[in-house]
């Protein structure tokens, strides 16, 4: 009799360890898939394709933003006037 309560209380522990284990997966695997923020960041427009993107991700140039060199040089080549 007192095997099988040891051997009860055994396994009562390890459920419990591996439930306890489960509920902290859970939690870590929820914060990696939770979508990120950008906190406090200035959003500005891309002249050319007009998509805003954080002011961190841009570039500028002539007081105007880009979401990339490339577009900056198609926005040039459009304003230009052709010889």
């Amino acid at each position: 009799m007192n095997l099988l309560i040891i051997r009860l209380i055994i396994f009562a522990v390890l459920f419990w360890a591996g439930l306890k284990l489960y509920r902290m997966y859970r939690e870590w695997k929820l914060e990696q898939d939770a979508p990120r923020r950008v906190e406090d960041a200035k959003m500005v427009r891309c002249a050319y394709c007009r998509v805003h993107l954080p002011e961190q991700d841009a570039v500028r140039r002539d007081q105007l933003w880009f979401c990339s060199s490339d577009h900056h040089a198609r926005f040039l080549e459009e304003q230009t006037p052709p010889s």
